[in-house]
């Protein structure tokens, strides 16, 4: 068999096999979900999550900034409200060394952003549409909290600072991540 009859057959199996996958009928409900919620997952900023459970607290629970003692002089708090609740344990284990480690409420939200933080960053080394819709969403985020930081007595905490960072590292990490991977990609592609 001659070399341009194997290229022959060799392009004409690629063809049938190209027919067959567009004449194959549609996919069913349960990989059509699968994509969407890969789509969902790649748009929606994970950071979302423990920022916005920050905010039940602080809205829901915080307390309030003025309150009035026995002799009825309205009193305004230095601190935030909510440092009473964040600093309250969340949970606690006896160490070998004999002390308890105590695990405080502002620290479990902090240690949920910290996981949520490196899964971004895994996202972020994709190139796709979803990607930038992510970074673009990522950076609201991080105006919301910074609006949130600088206006409201209840996010004027060490933890929100902190959350409203990982935001920041967030837009900056992801946007950097990608123009890296694209680079390289692009120099892939291009023989470079």
């Amino acid at each position: 068999m001659s070399k341009d009859t194997r290229i022959a057959l060799a392009g004409a199996a690629v063809a049938k096999m190209e027919r067959e996958k567009r004449e194959k009928p549609a996919s069913n409900d349960s990989h059509e979900k699968g994509y969407m919620m890969r789509a969902i997952f790649g748009i929606f900023p994970l950071l979302v999550i423990p920022v916005a459970l920050y905010n039940l607290l602080a809205l829901g629970f915080g307390g309030a900034v003025e309150t009035v003692n026995a002799q009825g002089e309205l009193i305004r708090a230095t601190s935030a409200p909510i440092l009473n609740l964040l600093n309250g344990q969340f949970m606690s284990l006896p160490m070998i060394s004999g002390v308890d480690w105590v695990l405080t409420k502002g620290d479990a939200i902090l240690l949920l952003a910290i996981v949520f933080l490196f899964l971004e960053i895994l996202k972020s080394t994709s190139t796709g549409t979803s990607t930038i819709v992510n970074h673009a969403i990522s950076m609201i985020l991080f105006i919301v909290c910074l609006i949130q930081f600088l206006l409201l007595p209840n996010f004027a905490t060490s933890t929100f600072f902190i959350l409203m960072s990982m935001a920041l590292l967030d837009v900056l990490a992801g946007v950097v991540v990608t123009i890296v991977s694209a680079r390289r990609d692009f120099g892939v592609a291009g023989d470079v």
